[in-house]
């Protein structure tokens, strides 16, 4: 049965990395003695022990210990032997370029789909969709496909920030990219506001948070859903 949190962000303003989300995680993780950290998004152009040691005390206080995948010389034997995987943020493109280079992408689908407990936050969530073609991120590397693990089905927009009227920025708002995904592409998109999360529990999603998420479909008008919303019937 899968057992995901896709988280849109790790930190909240004002509050330390992860803060927010660990009475959840301490759920989430319950039996959990470890967790196998991927950092391939490198978010600032980290390395992947900086990464991981970030990662490490926040889930001190959790009372569970992190190791980074790049430490095992087998990433798919770490894969397969993990208690709890966390995919953190940072760069989409390079993520999934990463794990497609390692031959990740399926293992670690199959993996999460098959009930390891899973977290997932900005670059992390994206690539529990369908497809990493909504992400608010730079193409700093060419991948070599965009299809990711395919955990929901739909896309994710993590970080989503609604139009501000009193902007004078002439650029595209997050409504405006993804109406042009939707001129190609069928596919649904939930704009995860921060501080929001999806709980998939088996083929169940639920919205979490005290914020609402904004729906998009092709050639329909967005939807606001509240906390609590069941998202399971989405495709």
């Amino acid at each position: 049965m899968k057992n995901i949190i896709i988280a849109s962000t790790s930190t909240l303003h004002g509050s330390s990395y992860l803060e927010y989300l660990l009475p959840a995680l301490q759920s989430h993780f319950k039996n959990c003695k470890s967790i196998l950290f991927i950092p391939y998004a490198r978010p600032g152009g980290i390395s992947h022990d900086e990464y991981t040691q970030k990662v490490a005390l926040a889930f001190e206080t959790i009372n569970i210990s992190v190791k980074g995948i790049h430490e095992f010389e087998n990433p798919e034997t770490a894969i397969k032997n993990a208690e709890g995987i966390f995919t953190g943020g940072g760069n989409t493109f390079l993520l999934v370029t990463q794990l497609y280079r390692n031959n990740l992408m399926q293992l670690l689908s199959e993996t999460v789909k098959n009930g390891t407990p899973y977290l997932g936050t900005s670059a992390g969530s994206n690539i529990c969709g369908l497809s990493m073609q909504t992400t608010n991120d730079m193409p700093i590397v060419y991948p070599p496909s965009f299809q990711t693990l395919g955990l929901i089905s739909f896309n994710l927009n993590p970080h989503y920030l609604d139009a501000d009227s009193e902007s004078t920025h002439m650029g595209e708002t997050r409504e405006q990219r993804i109406q042009e995904f939707h001129a190609f592409n069928t596919i649904p998109v939930l704009g995860l506001r921060e501080g929001s999360w999806l709980e998939v529990k088996g083929e169940k999603i639920t919205l979490k948070g005290n914020l609402s998420a904004r729906l998009f479909r092709q050639n329909q008008i967005p939807a606001e859903l509240d906390p609590e919303s069941d998202l399971s019937h989405l495709k």
